[in-house]
């Protein structure tokens, strides 16, 4: 006779926000995941990437603001799903309630954790892209690639080297040297 496995419990909002402060999880589905510490290498690309979008942004003076991990972003309220992007881009300050990002933010850049590659590849890639995010960028020191997704009209799916120059898509006229950035890792 199979054996009846029970239902996992689904997390709800509230019981999201009870999590300790410290805690470093997301939520797929209504079921957690708890997410390790990010590396020295991993914290110089965060730190790199965000300083060049920031300095790019604020020179163009338009609505668009850069967020780091840790910052929620809710794409879906049921199943519950929030996810806390390396970096983000978001447009619309409509999405913006002071706590997290509601919906999907325009640009997003995850950096590859050695302990779950596939969970940026595969599992982010399709919440990403199906949640509306224009563009998506997974980042590996490990391999020293850049996977460029840009997802308005026709998809592009795009992998470069860390000795590319790579264009921001959803910009006209936004380009990162991934040289310099490559140059003060430890890999």
């Amino acid at each position: 006779m199979p054996v009846l496995q029970s239902k996992p419990q689904m997390i709800t909002l509230e019981q999201y926000e009870a999590l300790p402060e410290d805690a470093r999880a997301e939520v797929f589905d209504g079921q957690i995941y708890y997410m390790a510490s990010p590396s020295q290498d991993h914290q110089t690309i965060s730190m790199e990437l965000s300083t060049m979008l920031n300095t790019y942004l604020k020179s163009k003076h338009g609505p668009c603001r850069v967020f780091h991990a840790p910052f929620d972003v809710k794409l879906q309220d049921t199943p519950l799903t929030i996810v806390q992007p390396d970096l983000m881009i978001v447009c619309d300050k409509d999405k913006l309630d002071g706590k997290r990002c509601n919906g999907a933010p325009d640009f997003i850049i995850e950096i590859i954790s050695p302990s779950n590659p596939a969970d940026d590849y595969i599992r982010k890639l399709y919440y990403y892209k199906n949640a509306g995010v224009r563009e998506y960028w997974i980042v590996d020191p490990r391999r020293k690639t850049v996977t460029v997704n840009y997802f308005d009209g026709n998809m592009l799916n795009i992998q470069y080297s860390f000795d590319s120059t790579i264009k921001v898509n959803i910009y006209d006229d936004l380009f990162i040297n991934f040289s310099e950035i490559a140059d003060m890792l430890n890999v």
